[in-house]
This record gives C-alpha cells, sequence and structure tokens, in this order.
C-alpha cells in the first residue's frame, strides 16, 4: 500500500430521524430557476464572498423582505398624514372620546356556567 493511503482513514457516520434514522430537517428546500446571465452573477457573488448559494439567497431574501416592510411603514405613515389634518398632541383625549362616543354601544350579556 501506498503511505499516502495508510495516512488517510475514511469515516462513515449516518444520520438518523424518526422515519428513516435520519435526522429532522429544519429548513424547507426550495427550487429556483434564473437566467443565465444572473445565475452567473449570483455564482460570481458567492464565491467572491465565500458563501454558500443558499446563504446567498437567504440574505437576498432578508433585504427584500426588510425592503418591503420599510415600504409599507412609509406608506401607512404616508396615509396617516392624510387622515390627520395636524391634530396637536394636546387633542388626542379629546378626539378619541369624540370618537368613542359615536360608536354604538356594545352591551355584553353574561353566561351562565
Amino acid at each position: 500500500m501506498p503511505e499516502s493511503a495508510t495516512n488517510f482513514r475514511l469515516y462513515w457516520l449516518p444520520l438518523q430521524c424518526k422515519q428513516h434514522g435520519q435526522l429532522p430537517r429544519t429548513s424547507r428546500v426550495y427550487t429556483i430557476s434564473l437566467p443565465p446571465e444572473l445565475a452567473q452573477k449570483a455564482e460570481a457573488l458567492a464565491k467572491r464572498d465565500s458563501r454558500a448559494m443558499s446563504e446567498l439567497f437567504r440574505e437576498a431574501f432578508r433585504t427584500y423582505y426588510a425592503q418591503q416592510s420599510r415600504k409599507q411603514l412609509k406608506e401607512i405613515g404616508e396615509y396617516s398624514n392624510r387622515r390627520n389634518p395636524g391634530y396637536p398632541e394636546a387633542d388626542v383625549p379629546r378626539l378619541f372620546e369624540e370618537v368613542r362616543s359615536e360608536m354604538p354601544v356594545r352591551r355584553y350579556t353574561r353566561t351562565r356556567q
């Protein structure tokens, strides 16, 4: 046997799960398709940053989700500003009382036990 072969040992450790003796997966697997040009850019970026493609796409989703959340908050703020004609903070309790007084009174009935 060559000396390099005697210094090399291979260990095989099987995984186990409930159904087939393997550990259960803690993440979900998705298949996506990319145009060749975009796929090359993604692979180059992953290689440049020493990341796995999965991590690259996880980070892309996190960034997209954060952008969409900021966009939604901005839209809510703009809507709120359109609805509020500029009431001073001191008027807020009075406005609450006005709105509540216009709401129908809800009567609660007790249930027998």
